[in-house]
């Protein structure tokens, strides 16, 4: 009797054991419905053997397959050698890594084949065959007599008279039917492509670039592009892409905001007349499976999506490309936490295909593995075309009279650049009106009680919301501590800005750019629009507006508020300050305009400060690099994180205590090994559940990996309470 193994989507790090029928062979990759805990889910078969053992099914109580639902993998050779590695090295349950590769339709049952035809015919056999020979199997009966009076029926048909793939299949055994596919003709975009527009003069650097990756574009070769912003990275992904659709290829592109993939795609719209695809958590699932299933037939030539877009199937494989690879939106932050820039490298070399890592301010680990040879770094230093380097200064404002958070010096700047109709960008990373409300005369402060996080004020929706769970409260009319009607709100967001410059600038027009008034990818669409219409205006944006957005008419930017970063307790906290500055100071001159940078600081002598803005920064980012060298932080180590929560704090902590207590044991002979905590995480309470966390440290990632795989099985069996704590791993973490 043949047993499969299969995943399913549960948190469970194991495989289930299911009866496969005799008579049917077992797809490794595809999919099945079973029964599970009384409830039918859909598997994916991992692997079979065979036993005839039937005291072992009877004692195991193996099921059997409720219905085959394909009849081949979903997954190419190279994309499942990946989603197995990356279960494996995240630590991962593989049901809940391959369900996640999969449109949600697909992981609901639909047939991946939707839009074919698939034919079920009587065969002669099927014709003569009594019906009364089928009477042990009722079901086929009514399948058989179906055949009768339906020489050849669909699957629609099948369905409406509940009948299963597994019955028609085993009819097909017997012999009574046939399968037959109703083929589409494939629509081959190479015979009609072709480079619409001129393209822009290249500088040289761009075309060092583009010849040295084109001399190596037929297999696998990691590539690092670092270039200042506007020193025309697109055009070299342009012409890079371009000479693989040339091979029939195939492109995916990778960009870390879904506001981002729109305009990436009509830059490649415009040069290319080939089928570009998007694919990000803004379509619905019919339109993810339909992009899923062209790109898995090889219909479209370039697939631009956010993160999980890395596990599309591609017929033709050519080319990955991660633009802003810095970005650390490309890490999970829930379910499995995978680095979507890691996976993408590990995809390439399995594809034999070139990629490449396009930023103005590459990761600190990027360079690394540069430094290492594993990656191969092109730069591009000079900005393209007319663009000038723009002018950088930076504003103490200690002692300075701040209106809504703007010094007299920023305030003037403003004037001058509106009076010479040009279009000016204030970067705050927060939003809201202020991000406190207080009692002015016993000191109360408005805090969720939820998370034991502090409310942030939204005055134009009279509204106190918790940033975190995003829970709201109606704004109180007197304090509830001490009844007095004096509350007051401290601290700048961006409602407040907005509100200050509307008074300063009356005649001016305000747009504010954050999550309260974007709601959807039309809207930001509609804000850059009218950005882009070049009328002089005042930008107020969070980091959804510093991302890769174009404006040519923006020529003074400032950063309003960014001393918290110098001094935080996480020591990622520098290196992302630098990358954000970086970024938003390119979005000043990118035109041929002049372009003017104003930094707003308490500690403008700052050393740090002072590298990055004398010397830029790849002179901050390797003088960080010494700094972590030094204190044996990553990339010269490697860290795991354990996350627990729970409603009640003393279990979360009782348990991590006890699996540092057994990893301590277990790595008692390594002298290299150190663990932090459990400690509380910098977001102590979300949603009534305490959150801690264990961190581990060693310079072998190797090392770690082997203690992780070798101990998780006795952690989850330390306490019975445990099981109901909510536990998560965190490989090479990003956030503490």
């Amino acid at each position: 009797m043949s047993i499969v193994q299969i995943a399913l989507p549960v948190p469970l790090n194991r495989l289930f054991n299911y009866i496969y029928p005799e008579d049917v062979k077992p797809v490794i990759g595809s999919r099945v419905r079973v029964t599970f805990c009384n409830r039918q889910m859909i598997g994916i078969i991992v692997s079979l053997y065979e036993n005839n053992n039937l005291d072992y099914l009877q004692d195991k109580k193996i099921r059997n397959i409720e219905d085959i639902l394909d009849e081949e993998s979903l997954f190419s050779s190279s994309l499942w050698k990946l989603l197995q590695w990356a279960a494996d090295y995240y630590h991962a349950p593989l049901g809940a890594v391959l369900s996640h590769a999969i449109p949600v339709l697909l992981r609901q049952g639909k047939s991946i084949n939707y839009d074919l035809k698939w034919l079920w015919k009587l065969t002669e056999k099927g014709n003569l065959t009594r019906i009364e020979s089928l009477k042990n199997a009722p079901i086929q009966q009514k399948a058989l007599k179906l055949l009768r009076q339906r020489p050849i029926i669909c699957d629609n048909i099948k369905k409406n008279h509940d009948i299963t793939n597994k019955i028609m299949h085993n009819l097909h055994s017997k012999g009574l039917c046939t399968l037959k596919k109703n083929y589409f003709s494939l629509q081959n975009w190479s015979d009609n492509f072709i480079i619409k527009g001129e393209k822009p003069k290249l500088n040289k650097e761009q075309i060092i670039a583009i010849n040295t990756i084109r001399k190596e574009d037929k297999k696998y070769s990691p590539w690092l592009l670092a270039g200042i912003t506007s020193s025309g990275k697109t055009e070299v992904y342009l012409q890079i892409v371009e000479n693989i659709l040339i091979r029939s290829k195939q492109a995916l592109i990778l960009v870390p905001e879904i506001g981002l993939t729109i305009q990436t795609v009509n830059v490649f719209r415009e040069r290319f007349n080939a089928p570009i695809d998007l694919l990000h958590s803004a379509l619905n699932n019919k339109e993810r499976l339909a992009v899923w299933l062209r790109a898995r037939r090889g219909e479209n030539a370039i697939i631009i999506g956010t993160r999980s877009a890395l596990f599309t199937p591609l017929a033709r494989p050519g080319i990955i490309i991660i633009d802003e690879e810095h970005d650390s939106s490309y890490k999970q932050q829930d379910g499995w936490r995978y680095q979507a820039r890691d996976l993408a490298v590990y995809r390439a070399y399995k594809e034999n295909i070139p990629i490449i890592m396009g930023s103005a301010t590459p990761a600190i680990e990027t360079l690394y593995n540069v430094s290492i040879g594993k990656y191969r770094q092109l730069n591009l230093l000079h900005r393209a075309g007319n663009a000038k380097l723009v002018i950088q200064q930076v504003i103490d404002i200690k002692g300075a009279t701040l209106i809504g958070g703007l010094s007299p010096v920023l305030i003037n700047k403003i004037k001058c650049h509106l009076h010479a109709k040009n279009q000016v960008l204030l970067f705050l990373n927060r939003r809201g009106f202020a991000p406190l409300l207080l009692c002015h005369e016993c000191s109360w402060i408005a805090e969720c009680q939820n998370c034991d996080h502090k409310y942030t004020l939204h005055r134009y929706k009279s509204q106190l919301r918790c940033h975190y769970c995003n829970h709201k409260e109606i704004i109180p009319n007197m304090c509830p501590r001490c009844n007095v009607k004096n509350l007051i709100p401290v601290g700048i967001g961006t409602e407040q800005i907005e509100d200050k410059l509307s008074n300063l600038f009356p005649s001016i027009k305000i747009i504010r750019i954050d999550q309260d008034t974007i709601r959807n990818k039309d809207s930001l669409k509609k804000y850059i629009d009218n950005i882009n219409r070049g009328e002089p205006c005042i930008l107020i944006g969070t980091q959804m507006i510093t991302k890769g957005h174009h404006f040519p008419n923006v020529t003074l930017v400032s950063l309003l508020n960014v001393d918290g970063a110098l001094f935080s307790s996480d020591f990622r906290a520098t290196e992302r300050f630098a990358q954000l500055y970086t970024q938003v100071s390119g979005r000043a001159g990118r035109a041929d305009k002049q372009g003017e940078v104003l930094l707003q600081t308490y500690y403008p002598k700052h050393p740090l400060l002072k590298t990055l803005l004398n010397k830029g920064y790849f002179s901050f980012a390797n003088q960080i690099l010494l700094e972590r060298k030094t204190l044996l932080l990553p990339p010269w180590t490697s860290h795991i994180l354990l996350r627990a929560e729970d409603y009640d704090s003393k279990k979360v902590v009782e348990m991590l205590q006890k699996s540092r207590d057994l990893l301590e044991n277990i790595s008692s002979q390594d002298k290299f090994i150190w663990f932090m905590g459990p400690s509380p995480s910098l977001q102590h309470k979300k949603n009534k559940r305490w959150r801690w966390h264990l961190l581990i440290q060693h310079p072998s990632r190797k090392y770690l990996q082997q203690l992780i795989k070798r101990s998780l099985p006795l952690i989850y069996d330390l306490v019975p309470e445990s099981r109901k704590v909510k536990f998560i791993i965190d490989i090479d973490p990003n956030e503490f």
